[in-house]
């Protein structure tokens, strides 16, 4: 019966925390608690970039009977209106969001869990965001600064739950601490001189 009590206790935290959260948010905190604890995600609601037909690429689960890709939703976002909506303050976070969008807010058949260069400078296209200069580059910086991981071969990267929580959570950015603007800053006081 302690058991019992325990799972209860456990029930009643978890929903009580994720009570203010809307459906979807709390959708994916429990992805991301399930990911957290090294769980596989559920086959219900699971997002199609989970869903593969070669079990042996890494970050994916094979499909199986029980997963029904026409249950869930589809998105009626473009690449443009995701990128606006976050407005990433710069190319690492660019970077981060067109991981994201490709992942889990692209139409069913744009899908993708990797990017590379290419795609990335095509996104600067679609979003009318100006072109990098070294896509490859930017792709490494938000791999080091923890936004990306390394995908499946070189020059490929995949979003990472902490750059999940970025575009997710964080983004559109105000008062984040690695996205400030100039703007915001002040300029630096000149001594002032005394009059004689």
């Amino acid at each position: 019966m302690a058991k019992t009590t325990d799972d209860l206790e456990a029930v009643r935290v978890v929903t009580t925390a994720l009570g203010g959260f809307g459906p979807e948010e709390q959708e994916r905190i429990i992805r991301w608690a399930r990911e957290k604890l090294g769980l596989a995600p559920t086959s219900r609601n699971m997002p199609d970039s989970y869903i593969s037909h070669s079990p042996s690429t890494p970050g994916q689960l094979p499909p199986s009977e029980s997963t029904d890709v026409r249950q869930l939703p589809a998105s009626a976002k473009d690449l443009k209106t995701f990128a606006t909506s976050k407005n990433p303050k710069s190319d690492v976070q660019f970077a981060a969001t067109v991981a994201y969008f490709y992942r889990f807010e692209a139409p069913p058949e744009q899908r993708k869990n990797e990017i590379d260069a290419s795609i990335l400078q095509d996104a600067c296209r679609l979003a009318g965001r100006e072109r990098l200069k070294r896509p490859g580059m930017t792709l490494n910086n938000a791999k080091n600064l923890g936004l990306l991981d390394r995908g499946s071969e070189t020059g490929k990267f995949t979003i990472n739950t902490v750059g999940e929580n970025l575009v997710a959570m964080i983004l559109p950015g105000q008062g984040d601490g690695s996205a400030r603007s100039k703007k915001g800053r002040k300029p630096a006081r000149k001594p002032s001189k005394r009059r004689q």
